[in-house]
């Protein structure tokens, strides 16, 4: 039932999950070599249709960086409309994959491959975190903040992540994220802290998403370029979004809709390759955002995906000034939270085999990327 307090959580719960998501768009964007806009509208679209018709509602989807890494070389050698017409093929295989309930198969995983990959998302979510403590030096090369800059920047983290964890305890009016990047931005706006802010790393500013068909010729060697890289992204953005699906399940208490998830990814990706988006899935850091913020339902996930197109449309400015040390602090409260901190204590306790799978896979996870990961612990296991 839609109480007024119930809607009140929902949104700004979402509100949260798209200031998060401006950064990670932005950064993704650029691991993949496209223009930030490419990663905005895809969080935007991707984050909207899932929200809508997909397998677990307080699920989060959007641009992320496993699917990014993949798309790199493809962009590098045939151009972004390339990327555009592969987004769309991936979409049809996750379709397909949903409507020959492919999604089963995700229970297959083993729980200490589940573990391992957890904790390596973690490593991976902290590890991506670490960029923004960089700055451009004298030849443009990027290094790493020293002195004040770093010490103003640990200090507003810290204080990001401090306010987080008191304010629940204090009141539960505002999720704590939202409260904590509310703080702070407003702290470094006020005295003027000279800090990296979110207009550093590049305008979020644009219009709509137009509609248009991939500039490829449409022929069999078009095909034989795509093809591969569609399957690919496919199979990591399904086993992202499955394992999202079962640990948002593990916290909402839900199960199933492992199949109705495969074709919202897949209806999701094929709209945004044809919107110039650069496809994506299920974000767990995000997700988990959403979740501990409150966001159960899916207006939260619909209000976090129109949110993100307001400041692309009007806010951008506002956006621009938000300091990253205040998102750095968010994320890693998301990486505290979603690290599996258990396992650590009964890797003593399990079979050595198990332990090891739990280990290798984390490696493997901040090595190469996620579905590798899986593909290795399942078969190890």
């Amino acid at each position: 039932a839609f109480t007024p307090s119930r809607v009140k959580t929902e949104l700004l719960s979402g509100l949260t999950v798209a200031l998060a998501l401006v950064p990670e768009a932005v950064a993704f964007s650029f691991v993949a070599g496209v223009h930030p806009l490419v990663g905005l509208y895809a969080a935007f679209i991707v984050g909207l249709v899932t929200a809508v018709i997909g397998g677990r509602p307080g699920m989060i989807s959007g641009a992320t960086g496993a699917l990014a890494v993949v798309m790199v070389s493809l962009v590098a050698m045939h151009g972004v409309q390339y990327l555009f017409a592969t987004v769309v093929l991936m979409g049809i295989l996750q379709v397909l994959a949903g409507i020959f309930r492919l999604g089963k198969f995700i229970r297959l995983v083993p729980h200490p491959v589940m573990m391992g990959f957890v904790n390596g998302l973690a490593i991976v979510i902290f590890l991506a975190q670490l960029s923004q403590f960089q700055v451009a030096g004298v030849d443009g090369e990027k290094v790493w903040m020293v002195g004040w800059p770093l010490a103003t920047m640990l200090g507003l983290v810290a204080l990001t992540m401090g306010i987080i964890w008191l304010m629940p305890k204090v009141t539960k009016i505002i999720p704590a994220p939202l409260a904590g990047i509310g703080i702070v931005a407003g702290i470094v706006i006020a005295f003027g802290i000279d800090v990296p802010r979110v207009g550093d790393l590049a305008s979020i500013k644009g219009g709509l998403p137009l509609f248009h068909i991939p500039m490829v010729p449409l022929n069999l060697e078009t095909l034989q370029v795509i093809f591969p890289y569609a399957l690919i992204l496919a199979a990591i953005g399904l086993i992202e979004s499955l394992l999202t699906l079962n640990l948002v399940g593990e916290i909402t208490g839900k199960r199933g809709g492992a199949s109705q998830e495969c074709i919202a990814q897949g209806l999701a990706n094929t709209v945004t390759g044809f919107f110039g988006g650069m496809g994506g899935c299920a974000m767990i850091g995000q997700s988990m955002i959403n979740v501990k913020s409150g966001g159960r339902t899916r207006l939260s996930g619909i209000a976090a995906a129109l949110f993100l197109l307001a400041f692309i449309l009007f806010a951008s400015s506002l956006i621009d000034q938000i300091p990253l040390a205040a998102l750095v602090g968010v994320m890693f409260m998301v990486v505290v939270g979603t690290f599996a901190w258990h396992s650590l204590k009964i890797m003593r306790r399990v079979p050595m085999t198990d332990a090891m799978v739990i280990v290798l896979v984390t490696a493997v996870t901040v090595a190469s990327d996620l579905a590798i990961a899986v593909i290795v612990g399942v078969i190890v296991s």
